[in-house]
């Protein structure tokens, strides 16, 4: 059996941190979640690892889920939040890496839509920490919508050792069934090897309480004509998955808008492109079986 690898989910507790987005919107997710949480729906899906993503734009919080990697097995890797402009970039990335579970950080994240100026990627600053990113052996992951494809674009094409993952398919406007502007601008990806897109985050950006896989099924076909078997991830993006459906409801949606897959291209999408894009060293817990990570 192949290794099942949930490329993004989250943790985090509202009681002892500020987080800017969590409205009175998605006031249902607006408490605790922690591993014991996720633990019985991962064992009941049949899902072996997960990556874990920052929530909030704050370094403490990417010191605290690497000390949560440390203690949780099956958490594979972490996606955490640094100060892409700080001149200190580099010593930060490498005090994180000192610290318990630092071996479990591989990529970093930045909630690039929520930036008013749709080239932020494009500053001097920005580039220059993501150069620095990359030469850490990093991924970083591109929390964009629509208006920042462009400017994402740009750096895709010009750092182009940097592994790139597109998060949320890059947050269609799937509840109105708007197709062509996201297609456009996410259309010339395709072409750049660099780039991944995790399958997630659709069930929150269709209607929460009337959505059907018929729903997401364009979104995913377009994504995977793109990118492939060879560069499309699944990701949960649990607890916020939860405005809208359970996590067993998301896993079934993802593999059924993908349609009948043949069992390499599907064991790639559910688990072995996460472990080569993010260079994860697991193993299988269900065989026993190492599973390299590639370059």
């Amino acid at each position: 059996m192949s290794i099942v690898v949930d490329s993004h989910q989250h943790f985090w507790d509202p009681a002892l941190a500020d987080y800017p987005w969590m409205t009175d919107a998605v006031a249902p997710i607006r408490r605790r979640y922690m591993p014991a949480d996720l633990r019985p729906r991962l064992a009941a899906a049949g899902v072996d690892y997960t990556l874990v993503v920052q929530a909030r734009s704050d370094v403490q919080e990417t010191r605290e889920l690497l000390r949560l990697a440390a203690d949780t097995d099956f958490i594979a890797g972490v996606v955490g939040w640094v100060d892409l402009t700080s001149p200190d970039l580099a010593d930060t990335i490498d005090q994180l890496r000192e610290l318990e579970g630092g071996a479990k950080l591989v990529g970093i994240r930045h909630q690039v839509h929520d930036e008013s100026d749709e080239r932020w990627l494009l500053g001097d600053d920005v580039l220059r920490g993501l150069r620095i990113v990359q030469d850490a052996g990093l991924a970083y992951d591109l929390l964009v919508r629509t208006r920042e494809l462009p400017a994402a674009l740009r750096v895709a094409r010009t750092l182009d050792s940097l592994r790139f993952i597109i998060d949320h398919i890059a947050k269609p406007p799937i509840r109105t069934r708007e197709t062509i502007e996201w297609a456009e601008a996410l259309a010339p990806f395709a072409g750049l090897t660099n780039v991944f897109c995790k399958i997630s985050g659709m069930v929150t950006e269709a209607d929460w309480k009337d959505w059907r896989t018929e729903d997401l099924k364009p979104y995913v076909e377009r994504v995977y004509e793109w990118f492939g078997e060879g560069r499309c991830l699944f990701g949960s993006d649990w607890p916020v998955c939860l405005l809208a459906a359970s996590y067993q409801q998301v896993l079934d949606a993802c593999r059924a808008a993908l349609g009948p897959l043949p069992p390499r291209a599907r064991a790639r999408v559910f688990g072995e492109n996460a472990i080569s894009v993010y260079r994860l060293p697991v193993s299988s817990p269900r065989e026993g079986a190492p599973c390299s990570p590639t370059a």
